[in-house]
């Protein structure tokens, strides 16, 4: 099973690019998407940008994410 986190693309040079998950930058392919920008939010999977994801889709995933690290840390 694969999990899908969204990332920020930061920098691409030709046919490559950092891919920002948080606490670690990736270099990925861009062979697969089109009309990729820095500040694009990817999904990642073998060394490869798969897609472009919707800013509305990513802000969801990333606040499930937070709810889920609050949760994991237990009450105050």
């Amino acid at each position: 099973m694969c999990l899908g986190i969204p990332g920020k693309v930061v920098w691409i040079k030709d046919t490559m690019a950092g891919v920002d998950f948080g606490e670690v930058v990736v270099e990925a392919g861009t062979h697969i998407v089109n009309n990729l920008s820095v500040g694009d939010y990817v999904l990642v999977h073998a060394g490869f940008i798969l897609e472009k994801l919707d800013m509305d889709e990513v802000q969801k995933t990333l606040e499930l994410f937070d709810e889920l690290a609050r949760v994991q840390q237990g009450p105050s």
